[in-house]
């Protein structure tokens, strides 16, 4: 599998913050949900892909402890079901998008 963000996967990754990750990875999937919303397949997986690789670069950042790692986790399984497992969770992308935004905000405001 090609890597799309080398420079993160190189270790720069490990210098955000949780918020800082989280906050990235949402905007991600920010761009799977718009193309999902105008029907373009191809460029909302590729955007799917890109949050994916960037929630396991989290998983495998050796600062979390296990409550951050389950969150991290299980906010993958929630992305996941939505966009691959038939919705099970029942999320919707006003929930995704409110999720993660939150991150960024507080991202932001670390800075």
């Amino acid at each position: 599998m090609n890597t799309q963000h080398q420079n993160l996967a190189n270790g720069r990754w490990q210098t955000f913050s949780l918020a800082q990750q989280l906050g990235n990875i949402g905007s991600e999937v920010g761009r799977a949900l718009s193309w999902k919303k105008k029907g373009d397949s191809d460029q909302e997986n590729k955007a799917l892909y890109r949050a994916l690789e960037l929630f396991d670069l989290s998983l495998s950042d050796a600062r979390w402890d296990y409550p951050k790692l389950k969150e991290i986790a299980r906010a993958r399984e929630v992305v996941c079901d939505f966009f691959c497992n038939g919705n099970d969770y029942n999320s919707t992308p006003e929930f995704l998008d409110s999720y993660f935004l939150d991150f960024g905000i507080l991202a932001r405001s670390q800075i």
